[in-house]
């Protein structure tokens, strides 16, 4: 067999490895060696994680939403084309790469879920504002070809989920074209009347709300994002049951959820009335679909964010972004920080929501790059992945962070900055979105498949990273209860699933840390390692375990 050697960054200890055929379960595709396999077509393939322990992980219930998720925006993945635009047939084509449907094959980056932006019809390139809920951007494709996709999905065992934008439309929809007639001609009975937020000139002015005037009359329609961008009236019934339509079609085509889209903006500054509509949609949604994927962009704080947990999953803010705990914690902070945040935040939610998730992530499309200030050669990107990826709930990725994608508004205060084409190194014709002002020579040129062919690359590691995940189930679904160490940047918790624990410990420092685990309060019985992954190795001996800086490790 032709092979690679390893890195010391993503090896099994020889014992670990030597014993994982009498474990009781599937054997870890390893090589006595300790390389890495490659593949024909120079691919370097993960082969030495001890599987034995997932257990029925490939037939995992479809219900299960504790996933690992891959936000897609659509435009900048994937041209099936040549006419420079990513579109819904290049996500089909690198499937492959996402996830070939076997969680321990090595060679694909074994993503469980995929957000894609909006695909609706939009006079923009973010699509943000939306035409026409029913009809697939022609950029991007057909209903047929978004029919493709779940179908091809849902064969590898992934779930799909939208971008649903329902607090503002775009103003070329035919809703808001009703509204503007029905306005316009004083027409109080028609159903558009009220369909969006407005006042009349010489009525009390909304303190803190943005409007537009209507060309010809005195009314001021609501945007407060864009004036491309008309609010709906959540008031409204009718308006109400439009956009529940819209989710039904989806959801009827097999989505498997969605992304809510500005959450808090329903009814602006009126967190309890935001927290009602949310409550009366998804319990709608889930007389569909029981099991419904849902989780909402509610920019805030931690504070806001919990009141919506009584409807519906949010994103972690606090734990994002250049100044997120992940990226404190990961630049050599304290771990143990960052595991009692996770204990404390699970348990808020947890108490308002039987079927709270925590959903954290580093970085989307709205935000600078974590390539930019988490650098993979200082190896903060790969340990603030360690963080949140080696943890419970439904972490995200933002596409290209596995690969170092850079990207960041800079001086030119663009979006499109943020949103760059992925570098696949083959002939695919994705280009960067209109009004891109980045770099090039900023851009760390390493596409998919030069890093694909390397075992240190941050693809690689990865691909390591998640499937060291899908082999201890425990992480994602257990009862998480952190530990508490003193005298040591080193963290960690404990996860139980089904009277099957895991101690999971991170160590951000730059120097070894030794822990003797008989004194650690809960990580007393944790005797065997199951795999360590980072810039150095993990060694277990009797109950002392010793754990280079910026590395983690898994015991059992």
């Amino acid at each position: 067999m032709f092979s690679v050697k390893k890195s010391a960054a993503v090896v099994l200890s020889a014992a670990m490895i030597l014993g994982l055929a009498s474990c009781g379960g599937p054997a870890a595709r390893s090589t006595p060696d300790n390389t890495y396999e490659l593949s024909k077509n120079g691919e370097a393939i993960v082969n030495d994680v001890d599987t034995s322990a997932a257990g029925k992980a490939k037939q995992r219930d479809e219900s299960d939403n504790s996933r690992v998720f891959y936000e897609i925006f659509v435009g900048s993945f994937s041209d099936s084309d040549g006419d420079g635009t990513g579109d819904l047939k290049g996500i089909v084509n690198r499937l492959d790469y996402l996830n070939d449907g076997d969680a321990f094959s090595g060679k694909s980056l074994g993503v469980e879920g995929i957000w894609l932006t909006p695909i609706f019809t939009s006079s923009s390139y973010h699509k943000y504002n939306v035409d026409n809920y029913y009809e697939i951007d022609p950029k991007f494709g057909t209903q047929k070809d978004l029919e493709d996709l779940i179908k091809a999905c849902h064969k590898r065992g992934i779930k799909i989920i939208l971008d649903m934008v329902i607090n503002h439309t775009g103003r070329d929809n035919e809703w808001f074209k009703n509204f503007n007639i029905a306005q316009k001609g004083g027409d109080i009975n028609d159903p558009y009347y009220h369909f969006y937020s407005f006042y009349r000139e010489g009525e009390e002015y909304p303190v803190g709300r943005r409007f537009q005037k209507l060309l010809g009359i005195d009314v001021y329609y609501e945007c407060n994002f864009d004036t491309s961008m008309p609010e709906l009236d959540f008031d409204q019934p009718a308006v109400r049951q439009a956009v529940l339509d819209v989710a039904k079609h989806y959801l009827d085509l097999g989505v498997d959820g969605f992304r809510f889209d500005a959450a808090k903006y329903i009814y602006l500054g009126e967190v309890d009335r935001n927290v009602e509509f949310w409550n009366w949609y998804i319990g709608e949604l889930r007389k569909i679909k029981p099991d419904v994927y849902t989780v909402a962009e509610v920019w805030d704080a931690d504070s806001i964010t919990d009141q919506y947990y009584d409807a519906l999953n949010c994103f972690d803010f606090s734990v994002s972004q250049v100044n997120g705990m992940i990226a404190e914690t990961a630049k050599a902070g304290d771990a143990n920080r960052y595991t009692a945040y996770v204990e404390r935040y699970l348990n808020r939610i947890g108490g308002l929501n039987e079927d709270a998730m925590i959903v954290p992530f580093i970085s989307n499309h709205d935000m600078d790059r974590a390539a930019g200030y988490l650098t993979p050669v200082s190896y903060n990107m790969q340990f603030a992945a360690n963080l949140y990826i080696l943890g419970p709930g439904s972490p995200f990725i933002y596409y290209g962070e596995e690969i170092g994608l850079k990207g960041s508004r800079g001086s030119a205060n663009t979006d499109a900055n943020r949103r760059l084409a992925m570098l696949w190194g083959d002939d695919d014709k994705v280009s960067d979105p209109e009004g891109t002002t980045y770099p090039r020579d900023n851009q760390v040129d390493t596409s998919v498949k030069e890093q694909l062919a390397r075992d240190d690359s941050l693809l690689t590691y990865y691909k390591k990273l998640l499937m060291i995940r899908a082999a201890n189930p425990e992480i994602a679904k257990g009862s998480y209860k952190a530990l508490k160490l003193s005298g040591t940047k080193t963290g960690g918790f404990v996860s139980t699933l089904d009277g099957s624990s895991v101690c999971v410990l991170h160590n951000p420092s730059n120097g070894s840390a030794t822990i003797d685990l008989s004194t650690v309060s809960g990580a007393e019985g944790f005797k065997t390692i199951a795999a360590y992954i980072g810039q150095g190795e993990a060694t277990l001996e009797g109950s002392v375990l010793t754990l280079n800086g910026r590395t983690s490790v898994v015991l059992r």
